[in-house]
């Protein structure tokens, strides 16, 4: 369970970056990326910062390579943004729940169709 203060950090943290990547940072190599949550340590000296990017691994890759470049920025803007005594470490981690997501999609679909196919089959 995250902490109450972090949290709250966290999400200030997430609607920076992603009002940043969407008006100010304008690396071609970030591309369409999504933040989908900021988690921050207790502590307040590490932020995860989960991030989506649609496309194949190269595009991933890419997207996190111009991620990583900016966070010198992103963290200097943060510190102008934020009311905190110090800005946590950024550390930027391709959020992978979205394709779990869609493998259990994917595997509903398989199981439905073949409990259709048992179903046409017994009549």
């Amino acid at each position: 369970m995250q902490h109450k203060r972090a949290q709250r950090v966290g999400d200030q943290i997430q609607r920076e970056i992603s009002r940043m990547l969407y008006e100010e940072i304008k690396d071609p190599r970030i591309g369409m990326v999504t933040i989908s949550r900021v988690i921050v340590s207790r502590d307040l000296s590490v932020a995860r910062v989960y991030y989506t990017v649609y496309g194949e691994q190269e595009v991933r890759d890419t997207s996190r390579a111009g991620l990583e470049h900016a966070a010198g920025h992103i963290r200097t803007q943060l510190g102008r943004y934020l009311r905190i005594r110090s800005v946590p470490e950024l550390r930027f981690i391709f959020d992978r729940s979205l394709d779990h997501v869609a493998r259990i999609e994917h595997l509903l679909k398989e199981i439905k169709a073949g409990a259709s196919a048992t179903t046409e089959e017994g009549q």
